[in-house]
């Protein structure tokens, strides 16, 4: 949605009806990325920088649950997927590609929560997670983020390769650690 767009636009650029838009309004507002307004309609909200360390805090303990049970459930074949993963971001930051970095990141995150069967764990992610793709992308290209994110992937990688989910929760920690601090320098 553009700023003051309305709801009546958004059904004709999208050939639905207003009923439509609203109904995908209030699941947009349930989910936390719509707020509706009294008698202003609704718009995208933004989330702080305070709110985005703070939802990154939770994803920091649901990412260690879904990296340890990753590491004692994961096949010879996913540690290959994983380290496949690894290979190809340590090209983007090489070749110094940060939005393909980003969106391997999220494939990498994605596939861990995949690999822990930890379904209730995942649907609280993808919540969080859909809050913050514009802080994502913002630190994604920020200079030298990359190069720093990426030691903390490998040693997720590993942690789950090696099949040990203690080491792969802590580094699911760190990562985020890291994530939460590089945050709070903006």
């Amino acid at each position: 949605m553009a700023p003051a767009q309305r709801e009546a636009e958004l059904a004709e650029q999208f050939g639905v009806t207003r009923a439509s838009i609203r109904a995908a309004l209030i699941d947009l507002t349930a989910a936390g990325l719509v707020e509706r307004i009294p008698n202003r309609g609704a718009r995208v909200r933004v989330v702080s920088v305070e709110e985005a360390v703070a939802i990154t805090e939770c994803r920091m303990v649901l990412e260690g649950l879904c990296a340890a049970k990753a590491a004692a459930r994961a096949t010879d074949e996913q540690g290959a997927e994983l380290a496949a993963l690894g290979e190809a971001m340590a090209k983007a930051v090489a070749d110094g590609e940060p939005l393909t970095y980003s969106e391997l990141n999220h494939r990498l995150h994605a596939r861990i929560r995949d690999i822990s069967g930890q379904q209730v764990a995942v649907e609280l992610l993808e919540r969080l997670n859909a809050q913050l793709v514009r802080h994502r992308f913002q630190l994604a290209l920020r200079p030298g983020r990359p190069q720093r994110s990426l030691d903390e992937h490998l040693a997720l990688i590993e942690a789950i390769r090696a099949r040990d989910p203690k080491a792969a929760e802590a580094a699911a920690h760190a990562h985020l650690a890291s994530v939460i601090e590089a945050l709070s320098d903006t």
